[in-house]
């Protein structure tokens, strides 16, 4: 069988482009220069104590609603599951249907079936993106937040005395300004960085975000040589945020999204730095890579048109022996 004739070959390449950039632009907002943009949260509601706050803490008040694909729902699931608030903090399942063009409910919520559905129910006639994850109230019917930076620091703070580790701080006042310093870098050049790359729909915009991403894994790399996690000998947000991110990179951005200078499996200590943090306490339970795969490479069918979905890596080399507990505080640099 001979090739495709050539006018054949440009007219299908002219079609494939041109409906590319049309699904593009409306999965992955770019400016100008062909960079993506993520468009910014649009609920972000607090949950306090304070006499003039309309959202309490309280236990079996408050659903997450979730996506396990998406690594921005999954950081909720983690400080949930290190917390061990799942008996005060109920999760809905959402799954993301392509042909649907967003989220849907795995078990339909009191008439709503997608999550459109849901913000739609909380603010009648809204128009704008359906993402997850979601803070909502059961009492209002309302979207608390779902900004997932916000969500974890809610979920840190607000629900101790319904919490198994009530004294696990993963937001400390002493670490805050570290903290943030790092969340603010990790967020543009790994968490976001990875998108920017996978998103990019020009070549100059694609090498300024995979160069910005590796910049920064290298730079953690350093940082974890003498830092069992990024602020010290404590797991903190900082470390939830990083996480999900790593899980997904060999299995998913890797290949899909372009990011292939390196694996996270080719640096020693960001390598070592994953199997840890999976390997504690009610992490590990809310990872599923082989649904992580099935949902971006069956979902973005824009990046991989062929549907077909790569078999490793494998999940269990997660829970072989990594050693950074032998990292001991008195071989920080502070």
């Amino acid at each position: 069988m001979s090739l495709p004739s050539t006018i054949i070959i440009k007219l299908g390449k002219f079609v494939w482009t041109t409906m590319w950039h049309q699904m593009m632009s409306q999965l992955a907002p770019r400016n100008e220069s062909g960079a993506y943009i993520r468009p910014e949260s649009e609920f972000r509601h607090d949950i306090n104590d304070q006499p003039e706050n309309v959202y309490k803490p309280e236990s079996g008040r408050y659903a997450l609603y979730v996506g396990i694909g998406c690594p921005w729902a999954h950081r909720t699931l983690v400080v949930r599951g290190l917390k061990g608030l799942e008996s005060a903090i109920s999760v809905v399942w959402v799954r993301g249907e392509a042909t649907e063009g967003g989220w849907m409910l795995e078990t339909p919520q009191e008439g709503c079936h997608s999550l459109k559905d849901v913000y739609q129910r909380s603010q009648p006639g809204y128009q704008g993106r359906a993402t997850v994850p979601v803070l909502w109230d059961k009492q209002t019917q309302t979207v608390v937040n779902n900004e997932s930076a916000d969500i974890i620091e809610i979920l840190n703070r607000e629900f101790n005395q319904w919490a198994q580790q009530p004294d696990l701080d993963l937001y400390p006042t002493s670490q805050k300004e570290s903290i943030d310093s790092l969340n603010e870098r990790i967020y543009h050049t790994v968490n976001n960085g990875v998108y920017r790359c996978g998103f990019a729909q020009s070549q100059s915009a694609y090498e300024q975000a995979c160069n910005e991403l590796f910049s920064t894994l290298d730079e953690l790399e350093k940082i974890l040589t003498d830092h069992r996690y990024l602020c010290g000998e404590n797991i903190t947000l900082a470390d939830v945020r990083l996480f999900t991110t790593l899980f997904r990179f060999d299995a998913v951005y890797y290949g899909l999204f372009k990011c292939n200078k390196r694996r996270i499996r080719d640096y020693e200590n960001l390598y070592g730095y994953l199997q840890d943090i999976y390997q504690l306490p009610g992490v590990s339970s809310t990872c599923d890579l082989e649904k992580v795969k099935q949902d971006y490479y069956h979902n973005l069918f824009p990046l991989n048109p062929g549907g077909i979905i790569p078999s490793g890596p494998d999940q269990e080399e997660l829970l072989l022996p990594h050693h950074r507990e032998k990292i001991k505080l008195s071989s920080i640099k502070e």
